[in-house]
């Protein structure tokens, strides 16, 4: 498994008249959650790219457990929980200041060959770069 943590603190546009974030921010909040796991095992996302790799979602799923407000710090934890093939999985948690869990989302890519045009599985350059920061959970 590989796991990240990365901070955000709610700002005002991202918010409804409630001051609650509109839930369609949530997608971008979960895409940083997933540029910092690239980020962490020693990959950025444009690096993926400029390797001829695009990384479409093809699903998203959400479950809004408690309204993030304006201001608030939140907590993105991001986990990579299996292996990837032609997808990859990632699963998120999103905790408020208090570190009460508020959301809970999943997402799926796949791997996407920019110049064929063809889905194709998981590149080598980036599974070894997993494989080497996996930890295994008992």
């Amino acid at each position: 498994m590989i796991h990240t943590t990365h901070s955000i603190r709610v700002r005002y546009g991202e918010t409804d008249p409630m001051k609650y974030v509109y839930y369609g921010n949530y997608a971008e909040y979960l895409e940083l959650g997933r540029v910092e796991i690239f980020r962490s095992i020693g990959m950025s996302y444009n690096e993926i790219e400029n390797q001829g790799i695009w990384l479409p979602v093809s699903e998203y799923k959400i479950k809004y457990l408690k309204p993030a407000l304006y201001d608030q710090k939140l907590e993105i934890h991001t986990y990579l929980k299996r292996k990837p093939g032609v997808r990859i999985e990632f699963e998120y948690e999103i905790y408020n200041e208090e570190h009460v869990k508020i959301t809970e989302a999943s997402t799926t890519l796949f791997f996407l060959s920019a110049e064929a045009n063809k889905i194709i599985h998981c590149p080598d350059f980036l599974m070894e770069l997993i494989n080497e920061n996996w930890k295994d959970t008992e």
